[in-house]
């Protein structure tokens, strides 16, 4: 089956085919690790893993690249504001090398909560300065660079087939409304390769290098650890909507200029997640983050799933009445699937009706990743009376296997032994008529996250699904 996904460069679904055959390598843009990931950021590492289950769900093997920005990332895209990392310190009274640390490992627990595959490769860009540095000697020997006061820039009129992710010409006044004044480049929109000690005195993270003491551009780390780990060429290369007219557009021009070939082949972006219509943001301080959510008892996986029915190329509303109903609804699946599992039917027969489920699961997220309609048929399947428990069961599981709900979970469930001592314990206290104490046990297997249901014949255990 022919997968089909929307790539960016050309403005239209296209038929994928990898590199080589059977391996897919795809890079995303990783966090900036100088405060937590909003649930808007996180949004778009669930998208990421979705797509990566995808291909996997088809068969390919995927080399899954993300990088690490503790470094040089100033406030804006377009080389203005201050560094991001030097922001968290302050506010934290800390290092910047204790910030950059303490966010990055709160950000991978936040993708395990969620469910999301871990990247082959996670690479630090303070781990690569040597590489950048190298990069850029190739670049400048190339002829694309140039060097004011310690700064050294792309020239990107030296790269005539800059601004290929955009309508360069259409868009160019809204882009120098976003980029500072900077006398030191040749156009304005140049973009800096290397900010030497000349732009910002009191940058606490800096390196020595031939143009002057100072750190590397934002853009800069993506293409260097891209290359290097990925080779020079991609096939797929990640990252949210507001990439794509500064950053991955810088990314192009100096991949291309260093390599003197195409660099990467489908270009895939996420749209927002919104309130009220306006972006979730850290700099206008509108955002929410994992642990405000389970505060509010929402589970990661409530999250995950409340971003599965909305496609990852449209903006997804936020709100906390769509949250509870998704909620709820994940919550039924949880139930049923626990239903089916406990009480399956009599037969075990895979039916055409079964196969034709399959199918149709293939078709949908073989379009351009239609994760929503995916959902859909889930619950017309939950509905449909004419093909038995033992074939949901073993159906949702396959689709879960692209959704990662964590599904499989409720199935595989076993008694822990405390469990069974408290369920056998209890049983005795009934017999003994010692009602109070029976409940108490009760309790203390509910605090264990299981139910309990007595019957004529014995006693009946459930996982609790919260």
């Amino acid at each position: 089956m022919n997968i089909k996904f929307y790539n960016t460069l050309t403005k239209t679904k296209e038929d994928f085919q990898s590199i080589e055959p059977d391996w897919v390598r795809l890079y995303t843009c990783g966090p900036t690790v100088y405060n937590y990931a909003h649930i808007g950021n996180l949004r778009t590492y669930i998208n990421e893993d979705l797509l990566r289950r995808t291909l996997e769900y088809f068969g390919y093997k995927v080399k899954h690249v993300m990088n690490i920005t503790d470094v040089g990332h100033l406030e804006s895209d377009a080389d203005t504001g201050e560094d991001k990392m030097m922001l968290g310190a302050q506010r934290e009274h800390k290092t910047v090398w204790e910030v950059a640390r303490f966010y990055e490992d709160v950000f991978f627990k936040d993708c395990a909560e969620l469910n999301i595959s871990p990247p082959n490769i996670k690479c630090r860009a303070t781990d690569h300065i040597s590489d950048i540095i190298n990069f850029i000697h190739k670049l400048d020997e190339k002829g694309y660079v140039y060097e004011v006061d310690g700064n050294v820039y792309f020239d990107i009129s030296k790269f005539p087939r800059y601004g290929q992710l955009i309508n360069f010409d259409k868009i160019k006044h809204q882009r120098i409304a976003r980029v500072e004044t900077d006398s030191r480049k040749k156009n304005n929109e140049d973009f800096v390769l290397w900010f030497s000690i000349s732009k910002f005195q009191n940058q606490i993270m800096q390196w020595d290098s031939p143009w002057g003491k100072g750190f590397p551009g934002w853009h800069i780390e993506c293409s260097v650890m891209a290359i290097k780990y990925l080779g020079e060429q991609l096939d797929i290369h990640c990252g949210g909507i507001d990439h794509i007219p500064i950053h991955h557009t810088n990314e192009i021009a100096q991949s291309e200029g260093y390599l003197g070939h195409k660099w990467c082949n489908t270009w895939m972006h996420g749209e927002f997640l919104v309130t009220d219509k306006e972006k979730m943001s850290k700099s206008k301080d509108n955002f929410l983050d994992l642990r405000e959510l389970k505060n509010k008892q929402y589970t990661p996986l409530e999250y995950r799933y409340y971003c599965l029915n909305t496609h990852y190329r449209r903006q997804l509303n936020f709100g906390f009445d769509n949250m509870d109903s998704t909620s709820a609804a994940f919550r039924s699946l949880q139930n049923t699937i626990q239903d089916w599992n406990d009480n399956p039917s009599d037969t075990d027969v895979e039916s055409s009706l079964y196969n034709a489920y399959l199918k149709d699961f293939k078709s949908v997220i073989a379009d351009d990743l239609n994760i929503p309609l995916a959902v859909q048929l889930l619950w017309k399947l939950v509905g449909d009376k004419k093909i038995s428990k033992n074939e949901k069961l073993r159906l949702t599981l396959q689709f879960d296997k692209v959704f990662g709900l964590g599904l499989e979970s409720i199935v595989n469930v076993g008694l822990p032994d405390e469990l069974l001592s408290l369920i056998k314990e209890r049983e005795l206290l009934r017999k003994a008529n010692r009602w109070e104490e029976a409940d108490q046990v009760r309790a203390k297997i509910a605090d264990l996250g299981y139910g309990i249901k007595d019957t004529s014949g014995d006693t009946k255990w459930f996982k609790i699904i919260r």
